[in-house]
């Protein structure tokens, strides 16, 4: 086993997801190669911080200005009770509104953390075995049929061996428990996984992210969600992305 293979597979051996015979292989790879080894402690280190840490989350002034500039000023002396109570009241329903917007925007980063979770897990999967694909052709116009009636969209599929990006075929996967198409690439010795599914609302360029030390790229178009995920560095995944995004668009898949 390589120092490539191994580094792709450490994070899996810390999290307890490597089988038997995966698992073996990088701790026999680790037993004679400082360099891998030291990386596998630098990371559990990091796991041990982490798992230790006490996570909260502190509202920034900004927010406690704008609570307090909304609030209703303090009534005059001379209001009665009634006029006080009524202050009393809308303020803390505004206060109420404002607190229930911000644990909203929490729950949806949750969400988005878990999904994206489950994308590097997927692509993590991919790696192990000989799972990489179901369809192995560097052929589009195989690779696209292939997934008619497994899954609720058509992916576009868009052949990039001239730009550097070698389409290597499919396969079927899952990410949060729904049915996706994962159309896989090659970057020199890396895997680039593309999962393609049923998208919501409007289109958007997405947001870069990295996690477990994968960057993810995740946009959505034409009514499709669209997540690349890789080793390879953050500026070569988004290469990939602007590539396929040209050559997808003008004829809206292919």
């Amino acid at each position: 086993m390589t120092c490539a293979e191994t580094e792709i597979l450490l994070h899996a051996l810390l999290d307890g997801e490597l089988d038997a015979g995966h698992a073996r292989d990088v701790e026999k790879h680790l037993a004679g190669c400082p360099r891998c080894g030291a990386q596998l402690r630098a990371y559990r280190e990091m796991q041990q911080a982490m798992s230790g840490a006490q996570l909260r989350y502190t509202a920034p002034m900004s927010l406690r200005r704008r609570i307090q500039m909304a609030l209703p000023s303090a009534p005059p002396r001379s209001a009665n009770r009634l006029s006080a109570l009524k202050g009393f009241v809308m303020g803390a329903a505004l206060s109420t509104a404002m607190a229930a917007t911000l644990l909203v925007a929490v729950i949806r980063t949750d969400q988005d953390q878990h999904l994206l979770g489950d994308v590097v897990s997927a692509h993590v999967r991919s790696l192990q075995g000989e799972h990489l694909t179901d369809v192995q052709t560097s052929d589009q116009h195989t690779v696209k049929p292939w997934f008619n009636g497994k899954v609720d969209v058509a992916p576009p599929v868009v052949d990039l061996t001239a730009q550097g990006f070698m389409l290597i075929g499919g396969r079927l996967d899952y990410i949060d428990g729904k049915g996706v198409a994962s159309i896989v690439y090659r970057r020199r010795t890396h895997v680039i996984n593309l999962f393609v599914g049923q998208g919501e609302g409007s289109e958007s360029h997405g947001a870069n992210a990295t996690m477990q030390g994968f960057n993810i790229r995740r946009w959505t178009a034409q009514g499709l969600e669209f997540f690349a995920v890789s080793d390879i560095n953050a500026e070569e995944l988004q290469e990939f992305v602007e590539k396929f995004e040209t050559a997808f668009r003008p004829v809206g898949g292919t």
